[in-house]
Parts: C-alpha cells; structure tokens; sequence
C-alpha cells in the first residue's frame, strides 16, 4: 500500500480572521497549536492554508454560475483552511474535534475564539489518484503548495455523481500538468456532505492546466459535467484555491513512504 493512502481521515476548518488578530493568532497557530495537533495517536498531519483570490473560472462552470449555500445553512468563513489528516475515522471521533478543543487550556481557546464564522468537517476518503507531480512531494510536507478544496451538498442523483468522479474527473487528473493528486471524501459530521480536493505544485500551475483543461482536450466530456457541476451547491468560496502558509507531520510519519 502506498504510504499516502495512510491518511483517509481528514478534519478540515474553514474560518476568517480579523485583519487585526492575523499575525499573533497564525504566530501561535504554526508554532504553538500545530504541533500539539499532531501529538495525539492516530494524528499523522496538520496543514494550514491562505484562500487565494478566486483565479478565473472559479466563480463560472461551463457557463452556469455556481450556487453557494445562504448565510443561514452554514458559516460563511473560507479565507483560511487548517486540514488535519488522520489513520482513520476513529482518530477524530474519540475525541471528537468539538471534545479536543474543548479540552484545551484557557489561553488556547481564547486564541481559537479569534476566528470567525467557523466551519468544520470530519471527511473520509472515497477516491485516491495520484497526478504525474507526485514525486514532487517532499517528505514532511503532508499536503502540496496549492490545493483547490470544493465543498458542496449535491441535488441530484448522487449515484451519478459518484461514477462521474471514479469514471471520469479523477481519471482526467492523472495525466494533468502540475497535478500531484486528488481525494474525493464524504462527510461523516459537518455541513458539506462531499468534497473534493486537489493538490497541485503551485497556484500558476494549477491555473495554467487545470482552468478549461476539459473543454481543451477532452470537449466530450462537457455535457456530462455540466450535468454533474449543476446540481452542486457549494459551501462557501468553494471551490477554495488556497496557498499552504505552514504543514507539520508527526514525528516518523512520512507522506512518501
């Protein structure tokens, strides 16, 4: 087994920050709260990332303007990411993430308090590809530069949904310039039932072969995914295309095997 399919079970935050509270709070965050994140059995990484500004085509699919959820049906936070990545589903159940932080000191909490408009998810893999970058992947960097994270509730016929992803979009990645993989993961607690994330070597190369590579090379395809993609309703700023601002892997893990 590859070493990365260790990692099936992701704890992943969604929040803002006041403009004000940004540099003490991630000082603490990266120095302070990451490695204690990591300390616990099971727990084999934390990545912390900053959404970028939304790169083209990320507000429009195909034409169709993408649907996010009203204010009321989720926390509107997106413009930071933490992603934890865990052995498996039980690593985050007992505690849960709600019972960890809880357990935390005083001063912890108050510099979690800091952020605002919270979301979180504890997701599990479904599919795994790798993309033709993954030997770019350094050991003790658990995720890649870039990542995009869609996380979304789904109208339709999920069963088509499921193939469509299997059958079609993670195959198309496996050859895609600057790709070095995807997950596509279901939620066991949170608001977003589905998400799908892809790593990349950077924001530029993600921007350069991932934006309209579909209707570039693989035009028969479109209908099926414009099918797919307008049924989603997207949590907030997803698809998030987000730079990695800090990652930290327990002691002896290593993505690479």
């Amino acid at each position: 087994m590859n070493a990365s399919a260790l990692d099936p079970a992701l704890w992943i935050t969604w929040y803002d920050l006041a403009p004000h509270d940004r540099e003490a709070y991630l000082c603490w965050l990266h120095e302070q709260y990451m490695p204690k994140l990591v300390e616990p059995p099971g727990v084999l990484w934390a990545a912390h990332y900053a959404s970028e500004p939304r790169p083209p085509l990320t507000t429009k699919s195909h034409g169709r303007s993408r649907r996010h959820a009203a204010p009321e049906a989720v926390p509107q936070g997106h413009e930071f990411i933490l992603l934890v990545g865990g052995e498996g589903p039980h690593v985050f159940s007992d505690p849960t993430p709600a019972q960890f932080e809880a357990s935390l000191g005083p001063g912890e909490r108050q510099m979690l308090a800091l952020r605002n408009a919270l979301a979180s998810n504890v997701m599990l893999e479904h599919l795994r590809i790798e993309g033709p970058e993954a030997p770019a992947r350094k050991a003790g960097e658990a995720l890649s530069p870039c990542i995009q994270l869609g996380s979304f509730v789904f109208d339709g016929d999920e069963d088509e949904l499921i193939g469509w992803y299997a059958q079609w979009r993670l195959p198309s990645m496996k050859t895609l310039p600057g790709c070095v993989g995807v997950r596509k993961l279901v939620s066991l607690a949170g608001w977003a039932k589905h998400a799908i994330l892809h790593e990349f070597t950077s924001v530029d190369a993600r921007n350069q072969h991932f934006v309209d590579h579909e209707r570039r090379s693989h035009p028969e395809k479109a209908a099926w995914s414009e099918r797919i993609t307008a049924q989603v309703v997207h949590g907030p700023g997803s698809p998030n295309v987000a730079t990695r601002l800090h990652s930290l892997t327990r002691s002896g893990y290593c993505p690479l095997g």
